[in-house]
């Protein structure tokens, strides 16, 4: 069992509390006390169960030779454990799950310095009821009209209706 309980993470409660809405904070709630609950039950429990009396059985027990075989077979009995097959996968994900966030991270710091720039522009821009045609122009380039695309803008040439 104390293999079991090394094994076991802590759990940072004051870290995921920040991160719940206040909608589900009762179910929050609920999950830190029966998770209490159990840690505290678990943590009442014996590392290694109670070792068998069997010279106690064998006075009790009436039939001869029945408590030996009973102890021979109880000492033969392994329990297998089973393997654990999906922390490495875990670990992997998790490992994926970081590298992805700060990728993104990385590129939320480049839109938001691209966006502090333009919203720089449109602090420092003319206003627009002080703006002629070509400062409009010379502000926002992409919306600048194209006379060899578009010679008959806004009306469509006779040949096209």
């Amino acid at each position: 069992m104390a293999g079991r309980r090394v094994a076991l993470k802590a759990i940072d409660w004051l870290a995921f509390a920040e991160r719940i809405p206040p909608n589900q904070r009762g179910m929050f709630n609920a999950l830190k006390t029966r998770t209490d609950a159990i840690s505290a039950k678990l943590a009442s429990l014996p590392e290694t169960p109670a070792a068998l009396d069997w010279n106690y059985y064998r006075s009790a027990v009436a039939k001869a030779g029945m408590v030996d075989e009973f102890e021979k077979k109880f000492k033969a009995l392994q329990i297998p454990m089973p393997v654990d097959t999906q922390t490495s996968a875990i670990n992997a994900m998790e490992v994926d799950a970081n590298k992805n966030a700060v990728e993104y991270i990385e590129g939320s710091k480049a839109r938001v310095a691209g966006y502090e720039k333009e919203l720089e522009k449109f602090h420092n821009m003319i206003p627009f009821d002080q703006m002629t045609v070509e400062d409009f122009n010379n502000t926002f380039p992409e919306t600048k009209l194209d006379k060899v695309k578009h010679p008959y803008w806004p009306h469509k040439p006779i040949a096209d209706l």
